[in-house]
């Protein structure tokens, strides 16, 4: 889990190389710490760091190197395209200043370059990047919007103005010091009406159990367990797969609401784990924050982090090499609450348009906000936006507004239509004409790259463990992409086909419940303890001086809104505070200095 990287200028000049640097004309790579895997011809050697496959065969390792490298000749980057897996690729030229980095389709391992006066580098490791002297290291105040929007860096902004993010799908082509990307991969979804369902459900069994194979390797691997369906249906293949007991782990919280371990144990006893849970308190989480915030390369603001990693720490306790996530199974096959609500909203469209337009919404929107008609008129006032504008509505800037959170000076330096329209960008792609496939393509690309795969590694550095996510291999990305959307939702029932697939294999009381995952109930905590209180007012505190958040918007979350609605608003104090520890953890000099050069 080391560094990756590749440096180019014109010259073929570079600045000095680390010990693990192997050369090549006009530049140099920087091997993982393990040396990766390796395939060299006459031209060029191709690196990969991570699990690598060639998807025609499922040949893996070198193998898929030598199938990639024939197809490189002819084919150029393109021939990416072939290649499964969890990985970075490097290709370096040996007779030409020119390389190629990319990572796999899916974003799971991030890739990152920077175009500097003495050439350009791209990195698997954003601090990597930003050791480098020349690298324009101000804050980029685009990309702070973006964290405040979604409480992550969203690519291909990184927190650096000097530095961007490869998106999923994409590649980096490196030539003599300039750089272009170049788009390999984007879903495509087929959304045929209607299938043969006995067969669907047999081929994806099967899939599930080579993919849990292929994510193991052959490691001592565990899983996390929430008690959730993609949880327990990877920790129940695993057992499958491996033939034993294996690790499972999970998180409790003594608070109303948040607690899942019943579920968690109940899935543990029905595929008989060796499970381990471990309660998280107000003061794991005030020790956690310091140490969380400094392990990200940038600002990270998902607060479920935490007790993923205290799930990780177990593992490593329990001698676990490898923890399996769940990761992906909602985003593939139709699993999250808002698709439900965004299927509620959809039926207003199916109105006539003069309908709408002349006669319900000028009476809606003019009831009063009381009682049943004030949700009517909320439905109508949501139900009349298209997507994504509708389904942005509960966003924190959107709901509380950006001139009442936000300083007019950092206003001024951003683009705040930007998050609206990477997320549209993001929910055109290629066959999505359903509203559910759309949506499913916008949370590969954001819930996922930028958010949830970017936390389960995170937490597993820090413990010192590797993560791998099972749901989210290529043979069942694929298979998902062609199945009939009212199969991942059907009216307001989520993931209807996964769940009938997995009926007589998942244990009922998973089938049936409630979705939550390792949500963490910082807001209600805020409420009473002390310490985590003085850790997020101090934090507000220096985020006063930056010159990001208006002065009196910060006084007012922590002082009269928060103790009114604590789970609410805690969450956007979670996020703030988040970010200042990141700040505090690099030392960073006052943001404004950087709003002002912008």
């Amino acid at each position: 889990m080391g560094c990756s990287g590749y440096f180019a200028t014109d010259t073929g000049a570079v600045s000095p190389a680390p010990a693990n640097a192997v050369a090549g004309a006009g530049g140099w790579v920087a091997l993982p710490d393990d040396g990766g895997t390796r395939w060299e011809t006459a031209q060029f050697t191709a690196i990969a760091d991570g699990r690598v496959c060639w998807a025609a065969d499922g040949a893996s390792g070198e193998a898929a190197l030598e199938r990639f490298a024939a197809a490189y000749r002819r084919e150029g980057e393109q021939a990416l395209a072939g290649l499964d897996g969890d990985f970075t690729l490097f290709v370096v030229h040996h007779s030409e200043p020119r390389a190629v980095v990319a990572a796999d389709r899916l974003g799971r391992r991030p890739l990152y370059y920077a175009e500097m006066p003495s050439g350009t580098a791209a990195s698997s490791s954003l601090r990597w990047l930003a050791a480098r002297p020349d690298m324009d290291k101000d804050i980029d105040p685009q990309a702070l919007y973006h964290y405040l929007y979604a409480h992550v860096v969203a690519a291909p902004h990184t927190i650096y103005r000097g530095c961007r993010r490869l998106l999923p799908g994409e590649a980096l082509v490196l030539a003599a010091g300039r750089a272009r990307t170049v788009r390999i991969w984007q879903p495509r979804y087929q959304e045929p009406h209607g299938g043969d369902k006995e067969a669907a459900t047999a081929d994806f069994r099967a899939i599930l159990e080579r993919a849990i194979t292929r994510s193991v390797d052959g490691r001592c691997a565990g899983a996390f367990l929430s008690g959730g369906t993609d949880s327990s249906t990877v920790a129940g293949m695993l057992v499958r797969t491996t033939g034993g007991r294996p690790h499972t782990f999970s998180i409790g919280f003594d608070a109303p609401g948040y607690d899942e371990t019943p579920f968690a144990r109940a899935a543990a006893r029905h595929f008989g784990t060796n499970h381990h849970e471990y309660f998280v308190t107000p003061t794991d989480v005030a020790d956690a924050v310091p140490r969380v915030a400094a392990g990200y390369d940038q600002p990270f603001g998902n607060a479920s982090v935490v007790p993923a990693f205290h799930c990780a720490r177990l593992a490593r306790e329990a001698g676990v090499e490898l923890l399996l996530g769940g990761d992906g199974g909602d985003e593939l096959f139709g699993g999250n609450e808002r698709y439900a609500k965004q299927w509620v909203f959809s039926l207003y469209e199916q109105l006539p348009e003069v309908l709408r337009h002349a006669l319900v919404e000028p009476l809606a929107l003019r009831l009063p906000r009381v009682g049943p008609l004030r949700k009517l008129r909320s439905y109508v006032a949501q139900a009349r936006l298209p997507l994504p504008q509708r389904s942005e509505a509960y966003n924190l800037v959107e709901r509380m507004g950006a001139e009442r959170m936000l300083s007019a000076e950092f206003l001024a330096t951003v683009d705040r239509d930007e998050p609206v329209r990477l997320i549209a960008e993001a929910m055109a792609a290629d066959g999505a004409q359903s509203y559910v496939n759309r949506m499913l393509a916008r949370d590969l690309r954001f819930t996922l790259a930028d958010d949830d795969l970017v936390k389960v590694r995170g937490a597993c550095a820090l413990a010192g463990v590797d993560a791998a996510f099972p749901m989210l291999d290529d043979e069942l990305l694929r298979f998902s992409l062609t199945l009939p959307p009212s199969w991942k939702l059907r009216r307001t029932r989520l993931r209807p086909f996964f769940k009938d697939a997995l009926r007589d294999f998942l244990p009922p009381e998973v089938i049936t419940k409630e979705k939550h995952g390792f949500g963490l109930p910082f807001g209600v905590w805020l409420a009473h303890d002390r310490c985590l209180r003085e850790l997020a007012g101090d934090s507000l505190m220096g985020l006063k001086s930056r010159n990001i958040l208006r002065r009196d918007f910060l006084d007012a979350l922590l002082d009269r809104w928060l103790p009114e609605h604590p789970a609410y608003y805690g969450a956007l104090v979670w996020v703030l505070m988040m970010l200042e520890q990141w700040f505090d953890s690099r030392g960073e000099a006052d943001v404004e200095r950087d709003v002002a050069r912008a």
